[in-house]
């Protein structure tokens, strides 16, 4: 009982004496940087209690409609090594946080030692042990308990759990930054091999006039200057073409390559343009769905992982209790190890009291803030970039989308006058020079309409990217002119 009471007098000593001692050394060190006020930018405060939190992005490439995307991305998803990287980021820190859990805990160990020893003659123990070889044998459990007093092993705990929910995060936006990869290589192989089709239709196109020309040369109708610009048309067409099949090639060694397959496994992949869907692009976006963004809740785990290395770092100012306890036996000779006179057990409270250290734990303590204030301003830094980001996805989905009806009207007047030009050519009432410049209009619009749809699908690609694989419910969308049908006051982002 003595013995019990002697230990709990030691703790409640050491728990004075940091009253006394601890607090003075800190000075008056705070954190410099402050996060933003998310209603600034139209952002609600996100939940970070857990990893329930992050919202895993569902397959939202199905919304383009093409099930070999589909299945490329998923072969990505499961093979490619970025992700395997990232999966095994996440073990470790969710290893860690077993490591850091375990530290609040009471250590216990077992030990068994022997030593065959001779003992001098001249030294402290008397004959017979002296001159003589003995055998000196331990059998015992010896146990360690830190306490947690002030909140150390707790903060470094929380440290750790935000370290892992960051990994996790940092996992979910790999898989939403490698899918995207994927799908905008996708929509480019289609765009390349869409305008290889305007290609070869236009070689097709300019032969058949070709001949035409050399009809009407051979009639004494046109020179051998229409038949010369004409001849000219073809080998730059076919030049054309050889350099889309390059592109169409490099496009689908690069699908290849994120999708962790061989070469040969996309070298019939033939994507078309025109099967990608087009969804609608939101007239407003709930901004809420960025602060759910996996790279923006990383980064705001980790400023919380900071705070607690922070926390962690003022706990070093109090004095840390230790407490070390042994039971076992122990005797000279083998054959009396384990009598129970042989018992011995004891119990050792350790205080260490941080009197003097020339200004290492306050150096330690700025670093830890320094090192907050940094994970604070780039997650701010996230949340404006995310913002930023959308808006501009947005602003371009809209303005994309009205070039393409624009351009579509454009596309049928051009195909309209090329028709009328060459139905009067091939009457003789019209100049060649007019199909010749009819026709480029009619190129020009052709490609301006495959390279404006490519870009209109790649964008949606982005503006899910952007918001971190997700796509607006449509509840809500607004309708221009409608009258409000809810209630939510959750914040949106509108560019009407």
């Amino acid at each position: 009982m003595i013995e019990v009471k002697q230990v709990k007098m030691a703790c409640l000593s050491a728990v004075a004496v940091a009253a006394l001692a601890g607090c003075a050394s800190q000075g008056d060190l705070k954190a410099s940087v402050a996060p933003l006020e998310a209603g600034r930018y139209g952002l609600v405060e996100a939940k970070a209690e857990g990893p329930e939190s992050l919202a895993e992005g569902k397959a939202w490439w199905a919304r383009l409609g093409d099930p070999a995307l589909t299945a490329l991305i998923d072969e990505a998803l499961s093979a490619h090594p970025d992700m395997q990287a990232a999966s095994a980021r996440l073990a470790r820190a969710q290893a860690a946080v077993q490591t850091r859990d375990a530290a609040d805990m009471p250590q216990v160990g077992a030990h068994a030692e022997l030593t065959r020893q001779r003992f001098t003659s001249n030294g402290l123990y008397p004959a017979p042990i002296a001159g003589n070889m003995w055998s000196i044998g331990t059998v015992q459990l010896q146990g360690q308990w830190e306490l947690d007093l002030f909140g150390r092993h707790g903060a470094e705990l929380r440290s750790a759990v935000g370290q892992a929910r960051a990994a996790q995060a940092d996992t979910q936006a790999a898989r939403t930054l490698l899918s995207a990869n994927v799908a905008r290589a996708y929509v480019q192989l289609a765009r390349q091999l869409a305008q290889r089709e305007v290609a070869v239709r236009s070689l097709a196109q300019r032969d058949e006039l070709l001949s035409l020309v050399r009809q009407r040369v051979d009639a004494g109708l046109d020179t051998n200057v229409e038949l010369r610009q004409g001849e000219g048309a073809l080998p730059e067409t076919r030049q054309q073409i050889e350099a889309l099949d390059e592109q169409i090639a490099l496009s689908r060694h690069l699908l290849a390559a994120l999708s962790a397959q061989p070469m040969a496994a996309t070298a019939q992949l033939s994507p078309r343009l025109a099967q990608l869907q087009l969804n609608a692009l939101p007239a407003e976006v709930p901004m809420n769905l960025l602060a759910q963004r996996a790279d923006v809740m990383a980064l705001r785990w980790r400023a919380e992982a900071a705070g607690a290395e922070v926390d962690a770092a003022r706990t070093l100012f109090y004095p840390n209790i230790n407490i070390v306890g042994f039971l076992g036996f122990n005797a000279l000779g083998l054959d009396r190890v384990l009598k129970s006179s042989s018992q011995q057990y004891g119990a050792t409270p350790a205080i260490d009291l941080p009197l003097f250290d020339a200004g290492r734990r306050q150096a330690n303590l700025k670093g830890r803030l320094a090192e907050q204030d940094m994970a604070v301003a780039a997650y701010n830094g996230s949340v404006i970039e995310a913002v930023h980001d959308v808006a501009d996805q947005l602003t371009s989905g809209q303005s994309i989308d009205r070039q393409l009806q624009e351009q579509a009207l454009a596309q049928r007047a051009t195909e309209s006058a090329y028709d009328l030009a060459l139905q009067r050519y091939r009457a003789g009432l019209g100049p060649y020079l007019t199909v010749l410049s009819a026709e480029s209009a009619v190129l020009s619009q052709r490609r301006l309409g495959v390279d404006l749809r490519a870009r209109a699908v790649d964008n949606r690609v982005g503006f899910i990217k952007a918001l971190g694989g997700h796509w607006p419910a449509p509840t809500a969308l607004a309708v221009p002119g409608a009258a409000p049908t809810t209630t939510n006051t959750s914040a949106k982002l509108s560019l009407n």
